[in-house]
């Protein structure tokens, strides 16, 4: 196993968050499989497909990667 000390790190992008107009859930728009809110399927039947921009709260997590070993390093910063 070697030790890798993380020298070569590359900063992650934020993942938007978007939210249903009916419904109110909230998601990151990478998990939405398909382009209709699930939770309003899921309840309703009904093909929700308008959703809002989430603003990011104050306190959010940053992401770094490191380029050498893969590994995924998750920092809290306050904005």
């Amino acid at each position: 196993m070697t030790v890798c000390t993380h020298r070569n790190l590359l900063l992650l992008p934020p993942k938007a968050r978007i939210r249903c107009r009916r419904c109110h859930l909230t998601i990151r728009r990478d998990e939405l499989q398909r382009p209709y809110c699930p939770e309003c399927y899921e309840a309703d039947g009904i093909r929700q497909t308008d959703f809002e921009e989430v603003q990011e709260p104050a306190l959010q997590q940053v992401q770094y990667r490191c380029e050498d070993c893969g590994a995924l390093i998750t920092v809290s910063a306050e904005r």
